[in-house]
């Protein structure tokens, strides 16, 4: 199997900051999952929503498999997360407080070949705060040059 499949949203580790973390299966059709096992995934803009008391994310885009024929998928379409209900009615209620909204942060295939997605529960970063993140980053960077020379 091949297990060392890991796609990170960088931009989400930036531009929010994570209240809680969760694993989640995702409902794939299998030329969206031969597609993500050849690297054509974006976390562009990809959000997490309910409806009828399921999750589903939307926006997460997965190009079309190139040998995929009729049998090709729509790249942008909505995808059905799976959580059990004990999970889903925690993150149903925290969502609704004001500020808070789920996002995914990571695409990983696990070691029985399964595509689970890592979702977080995050607050949007204020701009002070993406300046702090910055010179930290700046700084272990800076520390780390320093300690190898």
């Amino acid at each position: 199997m091949d297990s060392n499949i890991n796609y990170k949203n960088k931009k989400a580790y930036f531009q929010y900051e994570f209240v809680d973390k969760f694993k989640a299966g995702i409902v794939l059709t299998g030329t969206e999952i031969k597609s993500i096992r050849s690297g054509k995934l974006s976390f562009t803009d990809a959000y997490c929503y309910f409806a009828n008391k399921e999750l589903w994310l939307k926006g997460l885009h997965i190009s079309e498999y190139s040998f995929g024929s009729y049998n090709n998928h729509l790249p942008k379409r909505e995808r059905k997360l799976l959580l059990n209900r004990k999970e889903l009615n925690k993150l149903e209620a925290k969502i609704k407080e004001k500020g808070l909204t789920i996002i995914p942060i990571r695409l990983f295939v696990n070691e029985k070949g399964y595509a689970k997605i890592e979702i977080a529960l995050a607050r949007g970063k204020a701009l002070y705060d993406k300046r702090e993140s910055i010179k930290k980053k700046d700084a272990d960077r800076e520390m780390d040059r320093r300690m190898k020379v």
